[in-house]
This record gives C-alpha cells, structure tokens and sequence, in this order.
C-alpha cells in the first residue's frame, strides 16, 4: 500500500529528543520551545511566536485574545476543518460561512461583505494547500469595518504572499504541525502575534491563566493566577522533534516541490482532455507544496477513483466535509445565501493524491498510470 502521508525523520530529530531530556525538563516552555519560537519568528518575520500543543489550541487562543463574546460573528469558510469553527463556538459566538473561490479554493474574498453584520466582530481566512488568499483585499475590508482577522495557516508554514510569510498578515496567525502537515512533530502549533497589544495577554493564557512568563523573566514577585487561560504548551519532546524539521525547512519544501511538480507535468494531459482539474498558483502567491489535489468532473467519478487506487494500493482521499452541511453545523452556525456552490462542489469532486517527504518517482509514476488506467476505461 502506498500511504497517503508518511512521517519522516529530516535530520537530527532523535538526537534532539535525547537531548532534552539529558537537559533534564521534558514539560513545556523550555530550551526547544524557545529555540523554536526563535527560528519561526526568523523564519516568519512575525512580531511574536508563541508555539502551542496543536493548531486547534493556537486558534483557540487567538479567539479569546480578541474577547469573543456570545453573540458576536465570525466569517470563515465553511470549507475549512472543524477546528476553525469550534475556536468560535466554545466562545459562544456564531461561524458566518462564507462561500470559497473556484481557483484556490480559498475564502471568496468578493463576497465577505455580504456576509458582514452589525455582529460580525472577526474574519478568519484558512489558506488552502499553502496557498494564500487574498489578503490585501481582507484586510481591507477588515480595516473598513473594525474588524479583527485571524489567519489559519495551519498548511502554510513556509509559504508567502507578495513577499510576506502567510499568518504574518492578519492580527494574529495560527500553524500547525500535526504529522500531515510539511513540517511535523506528531501534534503541535504556533500562534502568531502581530498585533504587538496581543503579547502579553497571550503568554497569559497560554500558560493557565498565571503570569509565569513574568515571573521567571523578574518582572514580578508573585507566580499566580491572573486571566483565564488554558493549558496550551507543547511538551519539550514535540518541539525537540520540531526543531531539527524547521532546520531543514527549505530542503523539505523542495522535495515536496519536486514530487508535485512532477504531478503536475505528467497528469497535465487528463487536464488537456478534460477528465480533471489541476491545482493553479495564482502569480503573486509562493506556495509550499502541502498537498496535491485533483478536481473530477463528477462526485461519482471521484468516488469511483478514490476504490480504484485503493484496489491497487494506492491511498488517495477527499477533503473536507463542508460545515454548513454537518449536523453541528447546521444548528450553530449561519450562511447568508441560500447555498454555498462552489464549496459544494468543490467538496464532492476533490480528491488528494499521496506527497510525503519520502515519495519516490517509482511511487509517483506507478500513481500516475493508475489514475491514466481509470480514466482511459471510461
């Protein structure tokens, strides 16, 4: 069976567990989660990173940081993971799902206003694939209309906009490092603080509510409890592990360039005869080669695709479940139009192909003509 995702070791990643616990605290906030607070902060340009136990944590972490109130609304996408979505209920407030662009399959800039309110207090645009969306024009409306913008980046570390590092752009960015993601370390994440009123408060609840930070850097005499807050920490063996991946951050971004690119040339002639649809960059966007998705024509076709390759040991799968459309969603959330078609169809007919650190040409080639072997039976 060829896997879809694959974890990897890219470098000094054991050594590093072992040296964190020679240096005799596992727990969290320690040498590696510093060490890589600083490398992210180079890495990213952002104003502040704090990195957190997963991507769900750093987007919980960034709605209570904006005082999200029950009642109040926030615009996201409904095709988007859950997690998106429960940042903002757990705070009482209301997911707006917006619908997505037919290109990037990235929040449909054009139509956040429609779905902007006298309750709407956030916008929360998640970057597809590494690849942004259209920040310029979100921040605009942000700015327009006073309101906050957190960036889910969980699949976009190492990926850019004009230039800029993606979660850097918004009030405050969110990363993940679960073990589908390009840099991994089993579970793990980042929260990016670029709105520099958000700091202190942050390392605040990312530490149970307490002013432990301040207290260790003698800002203060007393280590107690002064905020809500959570345990949010990652322990010092994911960030160990972590650390020797974002040492080698650019070398694993060209290798998953090269495996998708490689996709890219040798599937192009089922685009040209129109039985699929390839992921398109958009000019001014520098992605960092998370996944490969392909769009079939039918959500039949893409079923009927997904149990051929598993019959010949291929793991390929679809995406996401559109929010709107699950049963949670259904009764907590809100859409402005009446459906949500691109999101739809987009959800029925993607399907993601196996990239991982390790895939080899041999793999890629045997993927290719059994995806070629389908379509040729049709």
């Amino acid at each position: 069976m060829i896997p879809f995702n694959k974890p990897f070791i890219s470098g000094k990643e054991l050594y590093y567990i072992a040296d964190s616990v020679m240096k005799g605290s596992i727990s969290g906030n320690g040498f590696y989660t510093k060490s890589c607070e600083v490398l992210l902060k180079k890495i990213t340009l952002a104003n502040k990173v704090l990195m957190t136990n997963s991507c769900t944590a750093a987007l919980e972490m960034a709605c209570m940081l904006i005082n999200l109130e029950p009642g109040d609304e926030v615009i996201m996408p409904s095709y988007t993971f859950v997690s998106t979505a429960n940042a903002v209920v757990l705070r009482g407030a209301v997911p707006v799902f917006c619908d997505i662009r037919d290109d990037t399959y990235n929040l449909d800039e054009a139509k956040i206003p429609m779905c902007i309110s006298d309750k709407t207090k956030a916008i929360i645009p998640v970057h597809y694939a590494g690849q942004s969306c259209e920040m310029n024009s979100i921040m605009s409306i942000a700015h327009e209309h006073g309101l906050f913008v957190i960036e889910d980046a969980a699949q976009s570390v190492g990926a850019y906009q004009n230039g800029q590092h993606a979660g850097t752009i918004g009030d405050l960015g969110c990363f993940s490092f679960h073990e589908t993601k390009n840099i991994m370390c089993g579970e793990g994440g980042a929260l990016l603080i670029n709105n520099p009123d958000f700091i202190k408060r942050a390392e605040i609840i990312r530490e149970k509510g307490t002013n432990r930070e301040a207290f260790f850097r003698k800002e203060t005499d007393l280590y107690t409890w002064v905020d809500k807050g959570s345990s949010y920490l990652p322990s010092e063996l994911q960030m160990a592990f972590l650390y020797a991946q974002l040492e080698n951050l650019k070398l694993i971004i060209k290798r998953r360039r090269k495996a998708l690119e490689y996709y890219q040339l040798h599937l192009k002639s089922l685009e040209d005869s129109g039985y699929i649809r390839l992921p398109k960059i958009l000019s001014h966007n520098e992605v960092n080669y998370h996944l490969f998705a392909l769009i079939c024509r039918t959500n039949n076709e893409r079923n009927q695709l997904i149990a051929y390759l598993s019959d010949r040991g291929v793991n390929s799968v679809f995406h996401y479940i559109p929010l709107h459309s699950s049963p949670e969603g259904k009764k907590i959330s809100r859409i402005v139009e009446k459906s949500l078609p691109v999101t739809d169809k987009i959800s029925e007919c993607l399907l993601r192909i196996p990239v991982y650190y390790e895939i080899t040409i041999e793999e890629q080639n045997y993927i290719i003509s059994m995806i070629k072997e389908f379509f040729e039976a049709l």
